[in-house]
Formats: structure tokens, C-alpha cells, sequence
């Protein structure tokens, strides 16, 4: 179960984020560049601000801390999909698809793995999809010609260089919330 989720561990995701932007930026898509950092990084404010909020509110029983590992894994694969997927009808659908099986999977693990409740998992993949959704209506249309080739390239090398490496986050969360609300 590790193995599946260090894939969505912030210490790969944020190196893969930059990788990626830089390679659609690279390839000539500036406005694809622009949306996938302001996609990923709404997602990843908005899971830091829930895992806040549920500290300080505790509003739903269940619910103890947002998945951040979910959320990452579905806006990662979502817009990634959405970004560089056969436009048309079908790529909007492929995009939530993309986004909900990783959320699935990751979440799964996550599971698993006794680090989260069920409750935070489907937190994590609402947040996940829906900053896969702002992600792609962002971009807007891809120019014709795009070079698909080196965004996901920088993707697979982020994965291979950093799978396993870990930020542990959630213990900084976790600080800042036994300081100002407990």
C-alpha cells in the first residue's frame, strides 16, 4: 500500500506540478501552463484550509482530516487528462473519469493504510475533482500542434525520481493547528 501511495505524496507532486507547467510552457502553451499551476494550487490551498477548518470546527463526525494524498492524485490525473486528452465531448468526461479512478485508487490506499476515514477520503477526491474541473476550463482550448509528448515526459520523470519520497505535511498541519486551536 505504500508503494501505491507515495505516488500522491506532496514530495512528488510538487516537483511534478513545476515539471509539467515548465513542459507545456516549454511546448508553447502558456495559458496551459498558467491553469495547471492555478489548478493544482487551488486544490492543494483549498485541502490545507478544509484540514484547518475540520481541526478547529470538528464539524462532521467522520471527519477527521481531508485527504490530501486523494485530492493530489485526482487533480493530477484529471487535469493531465484534461489537458492533453483528444479534445472534444469526450475529453471533459475522460477527465472526471481519470480524476475519480485515481481518487479511487489513492483513496483506496489511503484506506488501507489506516491514515484516513472514509469520510476524508471522499473529501479529498471532491476537492481532487473539482480543481481537475477548474484546472481544464482554465486552459481553455489547446493550440493546434502542441507538443503532448514533453509535459508528460517531465510527469514520468518526476514520478521516477521522487516515488518515495516524502514531505510528511500533515505533521506541519497538525502543529498549526494545536497551536491556534488547541
Amino acid at each position: 500500500m505504500h508503494f501505491l501511495t507515495d505516488f500522491a505524496d506532496q514530495a512528488v507532486i510538487l516537483p511534478l506540478m513545476l515539471a509539467v507547467a515548465l513542459g507545456l510552457a516549454l511546448a508553447g502553451w502558456r495559458r496551459g501552463a498558467a491553469a495547471w499551476l492555478a489548478g493544482i494550487g487551488a486544490t492543494l490551498l483549498a485541502v490545507f484550509l478544509a484540514k484547518l477548518f475540520v481541526c478547529a470546527a470538528d464539524p462532521l463526525p467522520g471527519l477527521k482530516s481531508p485527504s490530501g494524498h486523494t485530492a493530489a492524485a485526482a487533480v493530477i490525473c484529471g487535469g493531465l487528462l484534461a489537458l492533453l486528452a483528444p479534445r472534444g465531448r469526450r475529453a471533459s468526461l475522460l477527465a472526471v473519469a481519470g480524476a475519480m479512478a485515481a481518487a479511487a485508487l489513492i483513496g483506496w490506499s489511503r484506506l488501507a493504510l489506516g491514515v484516513h476515514t472514509g469520510a476524508d477520503v471522499l473529501a479529498g477526491a471532491l476537492l481532487g475533482v473539482a480543481g481537475a474541473a477548474l484546472l481544464a476550463r482554465l486552459a481553455g482550448p489547446r493550440p493546434p500542434g502542441l507538443r503532448r509528448a514533453l509535459p508528460v515526459a517531465a510527469a514520468l520523470a518526476m514520478l521516477l525520481a521522487f516515488h518515495g519520497a516524502h514531505l510528511h505535511a500533515e505533521a506541519g498541519i497538525v502543529h498549526v493547528c494545536r497551536v491556534f486551536w488547541r
